[in-house]
Order: structure tokens, then sequence, then C-alpha cells
């Protein structure tokens, strides 16, 4: 009788792990007709979701520069992280999709002259694709976007044009865009965006400064996305996040702003991580 139950039990105790266990897909691809290539994604799927007939909330979760679509796989961990987040009851079972932004232009912007538009790939095809591909619930109150350094300035980008799409934004380390007008050429330079004019460096200023998107946030707006802001106090994006900080304050900008020990380095974003799935999943559960 007893070696009976040690058998059922050896049977019984795999198939739970199993069941326990979500799942990473990092090699996914789709066909982009405004960038005219096919475009890589990775996604992780919550345990149970293969024998669940359930929709799911989502978060696009935006890679750092010099990464890819696997970066948040291979170096953030987010099959361990986030199962066992979910399997601890901290955080809600979702969805993640994370989306190659380090092929033919690296960043998550639109480039000036409108022959690289990543931004409106993004919003136009990234996301209807995904949502038709994989069961996620559609509506603004169960979806949410974060990401780290590069991705942090594009969870910030995102979240600012589009606070009707996103419940709740966590940019880490984030890159926050030029600070004055006189830094858009430099950084334009850095991303081989040279042949800009006046105009388009005003437009792109505009667009993609977080500080001046905060300043002339509408008021209407304050309080349409949730904010988890963190950022190491060793971090080298520690001014631009503080900058931002103390403007969302002015600005009467409900959000919550976290510094913390550490520098700009995955040790820092597999931390922040779990904090990220409990600030986005009592976001989801608020409505």
């Amino acid at each position: 009788m007893k070696n009976s139950v040690l058998f059922i039990l050896t049977l019984i105790f795999p198939i739970t792990l199993i069941a326990q266990t979500g799942k990473v897909y990092d090699n996914l691809s789709m066909k982009s007709e405004i960038l005219n290539m096919d475009r890589k994604y990775a996604v992780y799927l919550p345990p149970g979701y293969e024998t669940s007939e359930r929709s799911y909330p989502v978060l696009y979760l935006l890679h750092g520069s010099g990464d890819d679509q696997t970066g948040w796989v291979q170096f953030g961990e987010i099959l361990h992280i986030a199962d066992k987040a979910i399997i601890a009851g901290d955080a809600t079972a979702m969805i993640v999709v994370m989306p190659d932004a380090n092929t033919g232009q690296r960043g998550y912007t639109n480039v000036p002259g409108g022959n690289w538009n990543y931004e409106d790939f993004f919003f136009e095809e990234l996301i209807p694709h995904v949502e038709k591909e994989f069961r996620i619930r559609s509506d603004k109150h169960y979806r949410a976007i974060a990401g780290l350094s590069m991705g942090g300035g594009g969870t910030f980008y995102y979240a600012l044009h589009r606070p009707d799409l996103f419940s709740s934004a966590c940019p880490l380390s984030a890159s926050t865009g030029p600070m004055k007008r006189e830094d858009v050429k430099n950084q334009m330079k850095r991303r081989k965006m040279t042949d800009a004019t006046d105009e388009e460096m005003d437009e792109w200023f505009n667009k993609y400064s977080v500080l001046e998107m905060i300043k002339n946030m509408p008021d209407e707006q304050k309080k349409q996305v949730k904010w988890f802001i963190d950022i190491g106090d060793n971090d080298f994006l520690y001014e631009g996040n503080s900058l931002v900080h103390i403007e969302m304050r002015k600005k009467g900008i409900p959000h919550e702003y976290r510094v913390r020990d550490g520098a700009h380095n995955w040790t820092y974003w597999r931390e922040s991580l779990p904090e990220v799935l409990s600030f986005i999943s009592d976001t989801f559960h608020q409505h």
C-alpha cells in the first residue's frame, strides 16, 4: 500500500509542476507593412493558459539598447520571475509581449522624414496582431506597459502619447529623451538620424522629450495612467528621471517614484520586475 501511494505521488508531482509553469516563445515573427520587413517578438504565457479558455491582461515589456526581444527572456528571467509572482498570488496571471526594437533602426520612436516609423508599427500593427493571436483582454483597463533604459523611454513616450490605451506605465532606469532643445542634434547623431531639418528637430523634441511632454500635459490627462518610476541611485540616467519626478510633482500628476541602491544593470532590473508585476496587477484589479 505504501509503495502504491509513493508511485501515485511520483506520477502526480511532475504533472503539478508542469501545471504551475508558464511558457515563453522568444522567436515569433509578424509581417510589418509599415517597416517593410518581418519583425520578431517574444511572448510569455502564464501558467494555465493552454488549458483555459479565459482572456488575460497584457503587459508590453520593452528591452533596452543593445538587446532585442530575447533580452527580458534571457537576462531578465521573465519566465521564472513572472511564474513565481503569479503562483504566490503577488501578481495576476497575465500575458507579457516583448517586441524587438533593435533591427533596422534601434529605438521606439518614429524617425524624421517618415522612412522608419517604429512607433506607428507598435500601435497600428503589433498591438492588433498580438491581441488577435492570443487571448488578450483588449481594453485599456487590462493593458500595461513597462521597459528598461531605452525601453523605459519607450514606456514614457507611448503612455504619454496614448494614455487612452494604457492603465499603468512603469519606466525603469529610463532614458528620458532630450532635456533641452540643444540636446536633440546629439541624440539624433547617435542614432544616425543626421538629415533632419530644424523644423523636424523641433517636432521631434516636442514629441520625444519626456520633460517637455510632462510640462505640456493637459489637466484632463493627469490621472489617466498610473505611473511607477524606478531608478538606481548610481544610475547615469538618474538626473533625467529626477527632473521628470519633480515636474510631475509640480504638475500634480500622481505617480510612484522609487530610488533604490543600484546601478544601470540587470541585477537592478530583475529586482524591479516583481514590483512592476505587482503594481500593474493592482491596477488591473481596480477596474
